[in-house]
C-alpha cells in the first residue's frame, strides 16, 4: 500500500478537484475511482493517479458526458480522443441549433404578431437547399418578368448560398430575406423597380450580356476609371478622357459592334440617364427593393465586398458621361 504522506484525504481532494465530498464517495462506490487507501481512522485517502482521474471525470461531466461514457473511458474501452471527438460533434450540432433557435426569436420580435408567425419562421430557417432555391427561382420568375431574358437570368444568379455552418448573422439575413422573398408585395416592388429602371430608356442598352459581362467581369480599365474618379480628378481632364476612350473601345469590341462618335454618344446618354435616375428619388427605391435584395444576399454569403460598394453611381455616370463627349 502506499505510504500515507503520499496520500491526501478526502476534503483535500475536493478542494482540488471542485468535486463535492459526496461525488468523490459516489465515484468510489461505483468503482470508478476507488479510494487508494485508508488511514487509521478508517478514513478513505487518494494518491495523485486517483486525483488525477477525478479531475478527468469533473471535466468530461461539465461537458455533459455521461456516467456509462466515463466508465468506458476510465476501463480502458474506448480512448479520450474519441470520446472527445463525440463531444465535439454533439456540441457543434447543438450549437447550430442555438443559432438558430435564436435566429427564429429575432425574426419573430421584429413582428407584430409573433405566435402567428413562428410555424413560419422556423420552417424558413430549417428549409433544406432544395427548398431554398426552389423560393429563390419563384421569386425570380416574378420579378424578372419585364426584363430582357438574358439579363433577368444574369441577375437571378445573384442568389443566396446558406452555407452548411451559417453563422448567426448569416441565418438572420436569410429568415428576413425568405420571409421578403415570400412577401406579394415585395415582389411586385422589385419587378416594378426592375421594369421601369431596366426597360423603355437608354438604361436599358446596358443590360445586354456582352455589356454586363464587361461591366462585371475582371475590368483593369473600369478599375482605373473607380480609382481616377474616387481621387477627385475632373471628368474633363486628359487622363479621364483617355480612360474613357479606352473603355469605349474595349466595350465595343467586347459587343462586337464598331466604334463609332454616334456609339460614344449613346454610351454618354446611357451613363447619364444613370445618374437622372440617381438623382430622384430612385435610390430609395432601389434600397428597398433590389439593393435589399442584394444586401441580404451578400450578407447571407459572406461575399466578397461589390467593388461599387460606396461610390455614388449617379455622379459616377456623369462623370463618365462628360469624359465620353468630345
Amino acid at each position: 500500500m502506499t505510504a500515507h504522506q503520499d496520500l491526501h484525504p478526502i476534503g483535500d481532494v475536493a478542494r482540488r478537484t471542485g468535486l463535492s465530498v459526496s461525488a468523490i464517495r459516489f465515484y468510489a462506490d461505483e468503482g470508478i475511482v476507488p479510494a487508494s487507501g485508508l488511514n487509521s481512522a478508517g478514513h478513505r485517502m487518494y494518491d495523485v493517479t486517483a486525483i488525477a482521474r477525478l479531475e478527468l471525470i469533473r471535466t468530461l461531466r461539465d461537458l455533459g458526458t455521461g456516467l456509462d461514457e466515463v466508465r468506458r473511458l476510465l476501463d480502458g474501452e474506448t480512448t479520450l480522443r474519441y470520446l472527445l471527438a463525440e463531444h465535439l460533434e454533439l456540441v457543434e450540432r447543438q450549437d447550430r441549433d442555438l443559432r438558430a433557435r435564436r435566429s427564429v426569436l429575432r425574426a419573430l420580435n421584429r413582428h407584430d404578431q409573433p405566435v402567428r408567425r413562428a410555424a413560419l419562421m422556423q420552417r424558413l430557417v430549417t428549409m433544406s437547399d432544395e427548398d431554398r432555391e426552389r423560393l429563390v427561382d419563384d421569386f425570380w420568375a416574378e420579378a424578372g418578368t419585364d426584363l430582357p431574358p438574358d439579363f433577368a437570368e444574369r441577375l437571378g444568379t445573384m442568389r443566396p448560398r446558406l452555407p452548411d455552418d451559417p453563422a448567426t448573422a448569416q441565418l438572420d439575413a436569410w429568415i428576413e430575406l425568405a420571409d421578403l422573398l415570400r412577401d406579394a408585395a415585395f415582389r411586385g416592388e422589385v419587378r416594378t423597380y426592375l421594369r421601369d429602371t431596366y426597360t423603355g430608356s437608354a438604361v436599358a442598352r446596358m443590360t445586354a450580356t456582352p455589356v454586363q459581362e464587361y461591366i462585371h467581369g475582371p475590368n483593369e480599365v473600369m478599375e482605373m476609371i473607380l480609382n481616377a474618379y474616387r481621387s477627385g480628378l475632373p471628368a474633363d481632364s486628359a487622363y479621364a478622357r483617355e480612360l474613357a476612350d479606352r473603355m469605349a473601345r474595349e466595350s465595343n469590341e467586347a459587343i462586337g459592334t464598331v466604334d463609332s462618335p454616334q456609339r460614344r454618344a449613346r454610351m454618354a446618354d446611357g451613363f447619364a440617364m444613370i445618374a437622372e435616375f440617381e438623382d430622384t428619388d430612385h435610390d430609395d427605391w432601389y434600397e428597398a427593393t433590389h439593393g435589399r435584395y442584394l444586401a441580404l444576399v451578400n450578407a447571407v454569403n459572406g461575399a466578397v465586398p461589390d467593388p461599387y460598394a460606396g461610390t455614388d453611381m449617379g455622379d459616377l455616370g456623369k462623370w463618365l458621361a462628360i469624359a465620353l463627349r468630345p
